[in-house]
Protein backbone atom coordinates (compact mmCIF):
# COMPACT_ATOMS: atom_id res chain seq x y z
CA UNK A 1 0.00 0.00 0.00
CA UNK A 2 2.90 2.35 0.67
CA UNK A 3 3.96 2.18 -2.97
CA UNK A 4 0.55 3.09 -4.42
CA UNK A 5 0.11 5.93 -1.91
CA UNK A 6 3.51 7.29 -2.88
CA UNK A 7 2.54 7.04 -6.56
CA UNK A 8 -0.70 8.90 -5.91
CA UNK A 9 1.03 11.68 -3.94
CA UNK A 10 3.59 12.07 -6.73
CA UNK A 11 0.72 12.40 -9.19
CA UNK A 12 -0.87 15.13 -7.07
CA UNK A 13 2.43 16.99 -6.85
CA UNK A 14 3.80 16.74 -10.37
CA UNK A 15 0.76 16.29 -12.59
CA UNK A 16 -1.96 18.07 -10.65
CA UNK A 17 0.40 20.72 -9.32
CA UNK A 18 -1.17 20.83 -5.86
CA UNK A 19 0.46 22.92 -3.15
CA UNK A 20 2.78 21.27 -0.65
CA UNK A 21 0.37 21.85 2.24
CA UNK A 22 -2.48 20.27 0.30
CA UNK A 23 -0.41 17.21 -0.59
CA UNK A 24 0.67 16.96 3.05
CA UNK A 25 -2.99 16.88 4.12
CA UNK A 26 -3.65 14.07 1.62
CA UNK A 27 -0.61 12.21 2.97
CA UNK A 28 -1.82 12.42 6.57
CA UNK A 29 -5.26 11.08 5.67
CA UNK A 30 -3.81 8.22 3.61
CA UNK A 31 -1.32 7.24 6.30
CA UNK A 32 -4.28 6.82 8.63
CA UNK A 33 -5.91 4.57 6.03
CA UNK A 34 -2.69 2.56 5.75
CA UNK A 35 -2.51 2.09 9.52
CA UNK A 36 -6.08 0.82 9.49
CA UNK A 37 -5.31 -1.61 6.64
CA UNK A 38 -2.46 -3.02 8.74
CA UNK A 39 -4.79 -3.79 11.65
CA UNK A 40 -6.47 -7.13 12.45
CA UNK A 41 -9.77 -5.26 12.27
CA UNK A 42 -9.26 -4.55 8.56
CA UNK A 43 -8.40 -8.19 7.84
CA UNK A 44 -11.48 -9.28 9.74
CA UNK A 45 -13.64 -6.85 7.76
CA UNK A 46 -12.18 -8.36 4.59
CA UNK A 47 -12.84 -11.88 5.97
CA UNK A 48 -9.23 -12.86 5.26
CA UNK A 49 -7.34 -15.30 7.52
CA UNK A 50 -3.77 -14.11 7.99
CA UNK A 51 -2.69 -14.87 11.54
CA UNK A 52 -0.33 -12.14 12.68
CA UNK A 53 -0.68 -9.21 10.34
CA UNK A 54 2.65 -7.77 9.27
CA UNK A 55 1.75 -5.93 6.13
CA UNK A 56 -1.08 -3.78 4.84
CA UNK A 57 -4.18 -5.47 3.49
CA UNK A 58 -3.60 -6.10 -0.24
CA UNK A 59 -5.33 -3.76 -2.65
CA UNK A 60 -7.27 -6.68 -4.09
CA UNK A 61 -8.97 -7.25 -0.71
CA UNK A 62 -10.09 -3.64 -0.17
CA UNK A 63 -13.84 -3.98 -0.61
CA UNK A 64 -16.74 -1.59 0.13
CA UNK A 65 -17.14 -3.44 3.45
CA UNK A 66 -13.53 -2.64 4.37
CA UNK A 67 -13.91 1.03 3.50
CA UNK A 68 -17.20 1.23 5.40
CA UNK A 69 -15.51 -0.28 8.45
CA UNK A 70 -12.70 2.30 8.18
CA UNK A 71 -15.34 5.03 8.27
CA UNK A 72 -17.05 3.34 11.21
CA UNK A 73 -13.77 3.25 13.11
CA UNK A 74 -13.34 7.00 12.62
CA UNK A 75 -16.84 7.63 13.93
CA UNK A 76 -16.19 5.38 16.93
CA UNK A 77 -13.09 7.42 17.69
CA UNK A 78 -15.17 10.58 17.82
CA UNK A 79 -14.13 12.30 14.61
CA UNK A 80 -16.34 15.22 13.61
CA UNK A 81 -18.61 14.64 10.58
CA UNK A 82 -16.72 17.27 8.58
CA UNK A 83 -13.42 15.49 9.28
CA UNK A 84 -14.84 12.11 8.31
CA UNK A 85 -16.26 13.59 5.11
CA UNK A 86 -12.88 15.10 4.19
CA UNK A 87 -11.01 11.85 4.81
CA UNK A 88 -13.59 9.93 2.79
CA UNK A 89 -13.07 12.32 -0.12
CA UNK A 90 -9.32 11.68 0.07
CA UNK A 91 -9.79 7.92 0.10
CA UNK A 92 -12.20 8.06 -2.83
CA UNK A 93 -9.68 10.10 -4.81
CA UNK A 94 -6.94 7.54 -4.11
CA UNK A 95 -9.07 4.60 -5.19
CA UNK A 96 -10.25 6.41 -8.32
CA UNK A 97 -6.61 7.04 -9.21
CA UNK A 98 -5.82 3.35 -8.69
CA UNK A 99 -8.73 2.38 -10.95
CA UNK A 100 -7.45 4.70 -13.68
CA UNK A 101 -3.94 3.27 -13.35
CA UNK A 102 -5.21 -0.31 -13.53
CA UNK A 103 -4.40 -1.24 -9.92
CA UNK A 104 -8.06 -1.82 -9.03
CA UNK A 105 -11.05 -3.00 -11.04
CA UNK A 106 -13.50 -0.63 -9.34
CA UNK A 107 -13.56 2.05 -6.66
CA UNK A 108 -14.66 0.39 -3.38
CA UNK A 109 -15.62 3.78 -1.90
CA UNK A 110 -17.79 4.85 -4.84
CA UNK A 111 -21.13 3.92 -3.29
CA UNK A 112 -20.45 5.27 0.19
CA UNK A 113 -22.12 8.55 1.10
CA UNK A 114 -20.23 10.98 3.35
CA UNK A 115 -21.80 11.83 6.71
CA UNK A 116 -24.13 14.78 6.80
CA UNK A 117 -22.27 17.85 7.90
CA UNK A 118 -24.33 20.24 10.00
CA UNK A 119 -24.96 23.76 8.82
CA UNK A 120 -22.48 26.32 10.12
CA UNK A 121 -23.61 28.38 13.07
CA UNK A 122 -25.05 31.75 11.95
CA UNK A 123 -22.68 34.67 12.46
CA UNK A 124 -24.51 37.84 13.46
CA UNK A 125 -22.68 41.11 13.89
CA UNK A 126 -22.95 43.24 17.02
CA UNK A 127 -25.55 45.95 17.53
CA UNK A 128 -22.76 48.50 17.32
CA UNK A 129 -21.62 47.13 13.95
CA UNK A 130 -25.20 47.20 12.69
CA UNK A 131 -25.26 50.86 13.67
CA UNK A 132 -22.09 51.54 11.70
CA UNK A 133 -23.54 49.74 8.67
CA UNK A 134 -26.85 51.61 8.74
CA UNK A 135 -25.03 54.87 9.37
CA UNK A 136 -22.82 54.28 6.34
CA UNK A 137 -25.87 53.63 4.18
CA UNK A 138 -27.53 56.84 5.37
CA UNK A 139 -24.69 59.21 4.53
CA UNK A 140 -25.65 59.78 0.90
CA UNK A 141 -28.75 61.64 -0.21
CA UNK A 142 -28.56 60.31 -3.77
CA UNK A 143 -31.32 58.05 -5.11
CA UNK A 144 -29.01 55.07 -4.62
CA UNK A 145 -28.11 56.18 -1.11
CA UNK A 146 -31.76 56.57 -0.12
CA UNK A 147 -32.49 53.12 -1.55
CA UNK A 148 -29.56 51.50 0.25
CA UNK A 149 -30.57 52.96 3.60
CA UNK A 150 -34.19 51.93 3.14
CA UNK A 151 -33.22 48.38 2.20
CA UNK A 152 -30.78 47.84 5.04
CA UNK A 153 -33.06 49.43 7.62
CA UNK A 154 -35.99 47.30 6.45
CA UNK A 155 -33.94 44.13 6.35
CA UNK A 156 -32.58 44.51 9.87
CA UNK A 157 -35.91 45.62 11.33
CA UNK A 158 -37.90 42.71 9.87
CA UNK A 159 -35.45 39.80 9.58
CA UNK A 160 -36.54 39.07 6.02
CA UNK A 161 -34.44 36.94 3.72
CA UNK A 162 -32.66 38.88 0.99
CA UNK A 163 -34.67 37.05 -1.67
CA UNK A 164 -37.86 38.14 0.07
CA UNK A 165 -36.61 41.73 0.24
CA UNK A 166 -35.76 42.08 -3.45
CA UNK A 167 -39.03 40.30 -4.37
CA UNK A 168 -41.16 42.95 -2.66
CA UNK A 169 -43.58 44.92 -4.80
CA UNK A 170 -44.94 48.37 -4.07
CA UNK A 171 -48.28 47.00 -2.90
CA UNK A 172 -46.59 44.67 -0.39
CA UNK A 173 -45.73 47.67 1.77
CA UNK A 174 -48.40 49.43 3.82
CA UNK A 175 -46.77 52.41 5.50
CA UNK A 176 -50.07 53.65 6.92
CA UNK A 177 -50.58 50.36 8.77
CA UNK A 178 -46.88 50.00 9.41
CA UNK A 179 -46.53 46.49 7.97
CA UNK A 180 -44.87 44.69 5.10
CA UNK A 181 -46.13 41.46 3.54
CA UNK A 182 -43.57 39.09 2.11
CA UNK A 183 -43.67 35.73 0.40
CA UNK A 184 -41.35 33.15 1.90
CA UNK A 185 -40.35 29.66 0.95
CA UNK A 186 -42.94 27.31 -0.56
CA UNK A 187 -45.25 30.28 -1.06
CA UNK A 188 -45.77 30.90 2.65
CA UNK A 189 -46.76 34.51 3.35
CA UNK A 190 -46.33 36.50 6.51
CA UNK A 191 -46.98 40.04 7.70
CA UNK A 192 -44.22 41.82 9.62
CA UNK A 193 -44.45 45.12 11.52
CA UNK A 194 -42.23 47.97 10.38
CA UNK A 195 -40.92 50.40 13.06
CA UNK A 196 -41.56 54.11 12.63
CA UNK A 197 -37.94 55.07 11.92
CA UNK A 198 -37.79 52.46 9.16
CA UNK A 199 -41.02 53.72 7.63
CA UNK A 200 -39.44 57.16 7.48
CA UNK A 201 -36.41 55.81 5.63
CA UNK A 202 -38.60 53.91 3.16
CA UNK A 203 -40.81 56.98 2.64
CA UNK A 204 -37.76 59.09 1.83
CA UNK A 205 -36.71 56.54 -0.75
CA UNK A 206 -40.18 56.37 -2.31
CA UNK A 207 -40.46 60.15 -2.51
CA UNK A 208 -36.94 61.21 -3.49
CA UNK A 209 -35.11 58.10 -4.66
CA UNK A 210 -37.28 55.63 -6.51
CA UNK A 211 -38.79 58.09 -9.04
CA UNK A 212 -35.30 58.89 -10.29
CA UNK A 213 -34.26 55.25 -10.46
CA UNK A 214 -37.49 54.28 -12.25
CA UNK A 215 -36.45 56.42 -15.26
CA UNK A 216 -40.06 57.18 -16.12
CA UNK A 217 -41.11 53.54 -16.14
CA UNK A 218 -44.42 53.75 -14.33
CA UNK A 219 -45.24 50.09 -14.98
CA UNK A 220 -42.43 48.70 -12.80
CA UNK A 221 -43.99 47.22 -9.67
CA UNK A 222 -40.77 46.28 -7.84
CA UNK A 223 -40.14 48.20 -4.62
CA UNK A 224 -36.36 48.35 -4.91
CA UNK A 225 -34.82 49.24 -8.27
CA UNK A 226 -31.35 49.16 -9.76
CA UNK A 227 -29.78 51.93 -11.84
CA UNK A 228 -31.51 50.62 -14.97
CA UNK A 229 -34.93 51.05 -13.42
CA UNK A 230 -35.45 47.30 -13.04
CA UNK A 231 -35.94 45.08 -10.02
CA UNK A 232 -32.78 44.84 -7.94
CA UNK A 233 -31.40 41.30 -7.87
CA UNK A 234 -29.98 39.35 -4.96
CA UNK A 235 -26.54 39.64 -6.55
CA UNK A 236 -26.97 43.39 -6.86
CA UNK A 237 -27.91 43.64 -3.21
CA UNK A 238 -24.84 41.61 -2.23
CA UNK A 239 -22.57 44.08 -4.05
CA UNK A 240 -24.28 47.00 -2.31
CA UNK A 241 -24.01 45.34 1.11
CA UNK A 242 -20.35 44.55 0.63
CA UNK A 243 -19.63 48.14 -0.40
CA UNK A 244 -21.53 49.60 2.57
CA UNK A 245 -19.78 47.23 4.99
CA UNK A 246 -16.41 48.33 3.65
CA UNK A 247 -17.39 51.99 3.99
CA UNK A 248 -18.43 51.30 7.60
CA UNK A 249 -15.09 49.67 8.38
CA UNK A 250 -16.68 46.43 9.57
CA UNK A 251 -14.06 43.69 9.87
CA UNK A 252 -16.54 40.90 10.66
CA UNK A 253 -17.72 38.78 7.69
CA UNK A 254 -20.88 40.31 6.23
CA UNK A 255 -23.05 38.21 3.91
CA UNK A 256 -26.56 38.70 2.47
CA UNK A 257 -27.93 36.77 5.48
CA UNK A 258 -25.97 38.71 8.11
CA UNK A 259 -28.70 41.20 8.97
CA UNK A 260 -31.30 38.41 9.22
CA UNK A 261 -29.06 36.51 11.63
CA UNK A 262 -28.37 39.68 13.59
CA UNK A 263 -32.07 40.57 13.81
CA UNK A 264 -32.95 37.15 15.23
CA UNK A 265 -30.11 36.98 17.72
CA UNK A 266 -30.57 40.55 18.95
CA UNK A 267 -34.33 40.22 19.39
CA UNK A 268 -34.01 37.00 21.36
CA UNK A 269 -31.32 38.53 23.52
CA UNK A 270 -33.67 41.42 24.24
CA UNK A 271 -36.30 38.99 25.50
CA UNK A 272 -38.66 38.62 22.54
CA UNK A 273 -40.49 35.29 22.73
CA UNK A 274 -38.99 32.51 20.64
CA UNK A 275 -42.34 31.70 18.99
CA UNK A 276 -42.75 35.34 17.95
CA UNK A 277 -39.29 35.41 16.39
CA UNK A 278 -40.13 32.17 14.59
CA UNK A 279 -43.17 33.85 13.02
CA UNK A 280 -41.24 36.95 12.08
CA UNK A 281 -38.52 34.89 10.40
CA UNK A 282 -40.96 32.57 8.67
CA UNK A 283 -39.38 29.39 10.02
CA UNK A 284 -41.50 26.29 9.52
CA UNK A 285 -39.98 24.68 12.63
CA UNK A 286 -39.13 26.38 15.91
CA UNK A 287 -36.00 24.22 16.16
CA UNK A 288 -34.52 26.32 13.35
CA UNK A 289 -35.07 29.45 15.41
CA UNK A 290 -33.63 27.96 18.59
CA UNK A 291 -30.07 28.11 17.30
CA UNK A 292 -30.13 31.91 17.64
CA UNK A 293 -30.88 31.62 21.33
CA UNK A 294 -27.55 29.87 21.83
CA UNK A 295 -25.41 32.61 20.34
CA UNK A 296 -23.37 34.94 22.52
CA UNK A 297 -22.14 38.44 21.79
CA UNK A 298 -19.34 40.68 22.94
CA UNK A 299 -21.57 43.75 22.84
CA UNK A 300 -24.38 43.33 25.38
CA UNK A 301 -25.00 46.93 26.39
CA UNK A 302 -26.94 48.14 23.35
CA UNK A 303 -30.63 47.49 22.93
CA UNK A 304 -32.68 47.41 19.77
CA UNK A 305 -36.37 48.19 19.28
CA UNK A 306 -38.56 45.11 19.47
CA UNK A 307 -41.36 44.84 16.88
CA UNK A 308 -44.75 43.51 17.81
CA UNK A 309 -46.91 41.31 15.66
CA UNK A 310 -49.72 43.63 14.67
CA UNK A 311 -51.17 41.00 12.39
CA UNK A 312 -51.05 37.23 12.65
CA UNK A 313 -48.56 35.62 10.24
CA UNK A 314 -50.20 33.52 7.61
CA UNK A 315 -48.89 30.02 6.96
Amino acid sequence: MQEVIAEFLAFLTHERGLAENTVSAYRNDLLQLERYLCSPRAWQAAAVENGEVAESLPVAHISPVVVADFVLEMKERGYAPATVARKMATVKSLFQFLVQRGHMAQNPAEGLDPPRVGKPVPRPISVEEVGYLLGSAGQRETPEGLRDRAMLELLYATGMRVTELVSLNLDDLDLAEGVVRCRGRRGRQRTIPVPVHVREAVSAYLERGRPSLARGNGDEVALFLNQRGQRLTRQGFWLILRSRAQDAGISSPVTPHTLRHSFAAHQLRNGLDLAVVQKLLGHASISTTQIYAQLSFNDREHQVPTPSLSQESRS
